[in-house]
């Protein structure tokens, strides 16, 4: 099967609780154009997206930061569709990011429980009660929906089963999609996941709040 009927499958019948689900109101049925070249990465290397694609408030970047959040904190907002890691300096590095649709977005406290490489994805007991014909799990690559790394969140030491994860949609990012869990580019979240220990607080709001 090649990638762009794969993607057009994903997006008909989504595979995990991560990908998008129904129709994405940007074209991918032209997935090449999205690339322009790859970063090295093991065990596969990291497609690069053509960031002129992205508006520039999704796009990477250091903005001044003001909020209460001590350095080394992550902040999410849920309304803006963007992730700040918290810096020393008054600043933080920004980062768009793609979230669950309406009803589907967690938001709260929790922290980084551990963090994966290319990681495999399995389907929740409620997605397998749902569809019970999904694969029990899937290996690690570049058509997998947690992308090259993931960040998965825990409250104590209970996996929420919410993650900040890479994606094969880089046109999702900026929208609001996903089942769910917080999506980013591939190569930002491979930057993300070398500046962030196991430990990281991060904070997750909706219309200003981190409470429900």
């Amino acid at each position: 099967m090649n990638r762009r009927i794969l993607i057009a499958a994903m997006l008909i019948a989504p595979l995990a609780a991560c990908n998008s689900r129904g129709p994405v109101n940007v074209a991918a049925d032209d997935d090449s154009a999205w690339y322009i070249g790859s970063m090295p990465d093991k065990p596969y290397d990291v497609p690069l997206v053509d960031k002129s694609r992205l508006d520039p408030k999704y796009r990477r970047q250091i903005v001044r930061y003001g909020g209460p959040e001590k350095p080394g904190t992550i902040v999410v907002d849920i309304d803006k569709r963007q992730l700040a890691l918290v810096q020393e300096d008054g600043t933080a590095v920004q980062y768009g990011v793609g979230v669950g649709k309406l009803g589907f977005s967690w938001k709260g406290e929790a922290r980084v429980g551990r963090k994966g490489v290319w990681p495999d994805w399995s389907p929740t007991t409620t997605m397998v009660s749902l569809n019970p014909d999904l694969p029990r799990t899937r290996k690690g690559g570049l058509d997998n929906p947690l992308g090259a790394r993931a960040l998965y969140l825990y409250q104590g030491n209970r996996d929420i089963l919410f993650r900040i994860h890479g994606t094969n949609e880089p046109w999702s990012i900026g929208e609001q999609l996903s089942s769910g869990c917080v999506r980013m580019l591939n190569e930002d979240i491979v930057d993300l996941y070398e500046r962030v220990p196991v430990g990281t607080t991060v904070l997750i709001k909706r219309n200003g709040k981190y409470r429900v």
